[in-house]
């Protein structure tokens, strides 16, 4: 039998409950710190060191914490998290988190300590109670000494080289685990799949047959670039990363490459459909010479004459096929 839990609204919490939630929190949060550590230990050590050092000053507080309920009201603290309470801040579980890269990291850290300041700051301003009043005022003190310290040790661990060099590594990561396998997977996608849609567009001059034929060839390929990927490469000697990653950026990459031209084919109007569909290649090839230049260094005129010439001759050749 499923229980469903019946939330509080933070008004309604007692002075202790107040301080039982915040012990609570305190130590989801540095669970979370310790977690963000391990996922970063390998790649980037000092970022590591910077997550246990937060995690260890959340211990801290929340020891703090406890000896004031045990000095207030006993050594038994009630059971209350932030999910029983209507309102009460959430955390992104970690697993959202951990595998977006370092910035998204930082940047959820940052977040986290805002997020409680904020909200002990706003709960304090609609109390009446001065005892109450003034516990939030000083939790919301504490998430912004919190935040500040957290600042603090950046800059004390993370130096600008040390900050710069983990940034590039994390580029690096993001281009040939995402990117990389993306951009072969677009490139595919949009350029293979010219010559069998046109060729059955110009060959049938009916939309329906050619929307098909592009829907097949498109899942088709990018089942095929997905598992060909991912087999390829497990990563850990080329340093690529996940299987599973590269896997799923390039098989829907291809498919997304090769249905950007074929739902064009859904207009029952065949030259209203083909020339959506010329107009959206054009975009489709410029978008693959976009992505080479800003993320693979690649002279955008090499990169546009490259996947336009390409294009082209797929093209060319998918009509002529479908015009004989």
């Amino acid at each position: 039998m499923r229980f469903s839990i019946q939330r509080r609204h933070f008004k309604d919490l007692s002075e202790q409950e107040i301080l039982a939630l915040a012990i609570s929190s305190e130590e989801d949060d540095a669970q979370i710190y310790r977690n963000y550590a391990q996922r970063l230990r390998a790649e980037y050590p000092d970022s590591a060191k910077l997550f246990d050092a937060m995690a260890a000053e959340e211990d801290e507080h929340r020891q703090l914490l406890i000896d004031l309920h045990d000095q207030r009201f006993g050594p038994v603290i009630p059971l209350i998290r932030r999910e029983h309470v209507a309102g009460y801040y959430a955390r992104r579980p970690v697993w959202l988190i951990e595998n977006l890269g370092l910035d998204r990291i930082r940047e959820e850290a940052e977040a986290m300590e805002h997020d409680a300041e904020h909200f002990y700051l706003a709960a304090a301003k609609r109390t009446t109670d001065a005892a109450t009043r003034k516990l939030l005022g000083d939790l919301a003190a504490a998430e912004a000494g919190h935040a500040h310290h957290a600042e603090g040790l950046a800059e004390e661990i993370l130096d600008e080289d040390t900050r710069g060099e983990e940034d590039r590594a994390a580029h690096r990561q993001f281009v040939l685990t995402w990117v990389q396998p993306g951009l072969a997977g677009l490139m595919d996608g949009s350029v293979s799949t010219l010559a069998p849609i046109f060729a059955t567009a110009f060959a049938t001059q009916d939309t329906w047959t050619t929307f098909l034929v592009g829907l097949a060839a498109s899942v088709g390929a990018g089942i095929s670039m997905g598992f060909t990927e991912a087999a390829s490469d497990d990563g850990e000697l080329s340093g690529r990363g996940s299987p599973t990653k590269r896997g799923f950026a390039s098989g829907i990459m291809t498919m997304v490459g090769g249905l950007g031209h074929a739902l064009p084919y859904l207009i029952p109007d065949f030259w209203t459909a083909t020339v959506t569909a010329f107009i959206v290649v054009f975009l489709e090839l410029w978008a693959i010479a976009w992505i080479q230049n800003k993320y693979m260094d690649t002279p955008f005129w090499r990169a546009s004459m490259q996947v336009v010439l390409g294009g082209a001759l797929v093209f060319a050749a998918g009509v002529l096929i479908g015009s004989g």
